[in-house]
């Protein structure tokens, strides 16, 4: 089972180059995030010609995330629970073909010294509930997603350059720790031991050609799902298409 996670920064802008991708690398799911998109404005045609059954949770202009599936999806779930007033479109998760798969769009949290850092990690302890009550079913779960957090120095490109900001923050990683002191695991890091390895390269100041990028984009997986895991790697060429966007897909393949 192959299944992709990429932040698309709006779908209907880069419909072209998701579906070029599409075709050509054949996942089973994808889990897109940062649509940009409203439930009604979500190009679904695009995708069901190719046969991938849609599920979304749009938002207009901003946020907003996906489940592309070959397969059936099934029991979705459209909210991070454990707080009802939160309207931002960050999450979603269903099960396809016995696993657990969640598309997750984390807070960015910037700047810290706004509310935006606080809501990120109160985001981060209710995706700790959360996840907790999934791998205590003792069932397959992926969670895949931009979790907007660089987990350590290796996956940046200059630690110092980011020091202060909220996805390198000590607090944010300490979080993202707790996660896979639950018994979730980083797959990446099962397969890829080297630094340099990114996914994200801001527009900026010429970061994508002298490859100062980081690495945010995640799966998280548990312990049943990380025993099926034979790759996980980071496709670095629709980076380098034209219009493309700032992420670049990861992917995992499963043995189930």
């Amino acid at each position: 089972m192959k299944i992709a996670s990429w932040n698309v920064n709006s779908v209907r802008a880069r419909v072209h180059n998701i579906v070029e991708w599409l075709e050509s690398e054949q996942p089973d799911v994808a889990l897109l995030q940062e649509l940009k998109s409203e439930d009604e404005t979500f190009p679904y045609a695009d995708f069901e010609k190719l046969g991938y059954k849609c599920e979304i949770s749009g938002q207009k202009s901003w946020n907003g995330v996906a489940i592309l599936s070959k397969h059936e999806i099934k029991d979705v779930i459209r909210k991070l629970p454990f707080d009802d007033s939160d309207e931002q479109a960050r999450y979603i998760e269903a099960t396809i073909n016995g696993v657990r798969l969640a598309s997750i769009y984390l807070p960015n949290g910037n700047p810290v010294d706004t509310e935006k850092y606080p809501y990120k990690l109160k985001w981060m302890d209710r995706l700790y509930k959360h996840a907790k009550n999934l791998i205590e079913n003792e069932k397959m779960v992926v969670l895949g997603g931009d979790y907007n957090i660089i987990p350590t120095e290796q996956d940046c490109y200059d630690p110092s350059a980011w020091a202060d900001d909220a996805l390198f923050k000590i607090e944010s990683r300490q979080k993202y720790r707790s996660l896979l002191n639950l018994g979730l695991t980083d797959a990446f890091r099962v397969k890829n031991d080297k630094a340099e390895q990114y996914s994200f390269w801001d527009y900026q100041r010429g970061a994508w050609p002298k490859n100062e990028g980081i690495r945010i984009d995640h799966f998280l997986l548990s312990a049943q799902a990380t025993d099926c895991l034979e790759n996980c790697y980071i496709d670095k060429g629709p980076r380098a298409k034209e219009k493309a966007s700032d992420h670049t897909p990861i992917i995992i393949e499963l043995n189930i």
